[in-house]
């Protein structure tokens, strides 16, 4: 099998711009319509917004390679990167430097990448690694680069990466693309067919022993926020761990060919649903401002404790909704009180009931 980049137009990659002008076009409404929402916030809530896009996307983003991350953990360190005040967890390794990452990422979204950049993100994200012996620099090793999967004994390859003598030539020809392509370079691409082109690229070069994944996908961010001018972070490694399956299916169909019209709509198309997923996130922080300056003076403290708990939990909410133990369990409520609190919230309106008896459950009411 002959992989993209053993190609003789490695690394021209070719595809139908026209066939994809109108995702990009949406992709730049979006982000219109998203920094005039954003304006409605008052500049606590855009700061907490950034610190948890940030830490879901860290987490998210190691999901995708099986690495598990605590939320909060992250989200308390990436705070206290921009000088916030957090809860004192103590993150792991791998934890703080996710975080450092995404809080690097965050703020330097307009500057040109580089080696020495890489370098220290790939140090950042292996933090505390003791089993690769390149950490911060191009993989040396001689052996094959091979992405596999099933029994040792008879492997599965899914893809085949460039040997490592090949990486510093094509990690030099990647870096100069991305730097020219940018809108201050002198051949601007397209935010959206920027961050495809990039994720792929350097996916298909996959120049570090580990970690090339979450890379891949920091510079894809990277792309993005420099397209709108802003140290945005869109939602992609969140969309891309519902879909990881298909994820893994795209990038080895992209990997055989360059030319790469079905990957690059199927990115478009994983990128919109991120930022209308950022999008909900901001409707949803005006829904929860708008709610309890409506039930200020009505409802008591352990009320307020449990409504904050479950805006806590995001958009998506509990999953399967907040039950009378919860209830409990969140504010040590006896159990009459418990019933008379959560009525006492339905008839507010500040949440929906459904079902009956045990099978009970309440929901965030902001249909609104």
């Amino acid at each position: 099998m002959r992989w993209n980049w053993q190609q003789p137009d490695w690394p021209k990659f070719a595809y139908d711009a026209t066939r994809l002008r109108g995702r990009e076009d949406q992709f730049l409404k979006g982000a219109g319509i998203l920094v005039g929402v954003m304006t409605h916030l008052d500049a606590g809530d855009r700061q907490t917004l950034s610190i948890e896009l940030m830490a879901q996307e860290a987490v998210d983003n190691s999901a995708i390679e099986g690495e598990i991350l605590d939320r909060a953990s992250v989200q308390s360190s990436v705070a206290k990167h921009f000088g916030i005040k957090a809860d004192h967890r103590r993150a792991n390794a791998a934890e703080a430097g996710a975080a450092e990452l995404m809080a690097n990422l965050f703020r330097s979204y307009h500057e040109p990448i580089s080696d020495t950049m890489l370098f220290h993100w790939h140090a950042l994200l292996l933090n505390g690694r003791r089993d690769l012996s390149n950490i911060g620099r191009y993989r040396t090793h001689a052996d094959p680069m091979q992405i596999v999967s099933g029994a040792l004994h008879a492997p599965k390859v899914h893809f085949e990466a460039p040997p490592s003598q090949m990486v510093p030539a094509d990690m030099d020809a990647f870096i100069a693309w991305f730097n020219d392509t940018s809108p201050a370079g002198p051949s601007p691409v397209s935010a959206l067919t920027r961050a495809g082109i990039a994720h792929l690229w350097f996916e298909s070069i996959h120049p570090f022993e580990d970690g090339n994944g979450r890379l891949g996908r920091a510079i894809a961010e990277k792309a993005l926020a420099q397209g709108l001018d802003a140290p945005a972070i869109t939602a992609l490694a969140e969309i891309v761990q519902r879909n990881r399956k298909d994820y893994y299916t795209q990038l080895h169909s992209a990997s055989l060919s360059n030319r790469i019209d079905d990957w690059l709509e199927w990115f478009f198309n994983i990128t919109l649903a991120a930022q209308q997923r950022t999008l909900d996130r901001v409707y949803f922080l005006l829904a929860k401002a708008k709610l309890l300056v409506r039930l200020r003076g009505q409802i008591n403290a352990r009320q307020e404790k449990a409504l904050l708990r479950m805006f806590a939990e995001g958009p998506d909410g509990f999953k399967g909704g907040l039950s009378a133990a919860n209830y409990r369990t969140i504010t040590d409520a006896a159990p009459a009180t418990t019933t008379r609190d959560l009525a006492e919230l339905v008839a507010l309106g500040a949440l929906r009931k459904k079902g009956e008896l045990k099978h009970t459950r309440y929901y965030l009411n902001l249909d609104e």
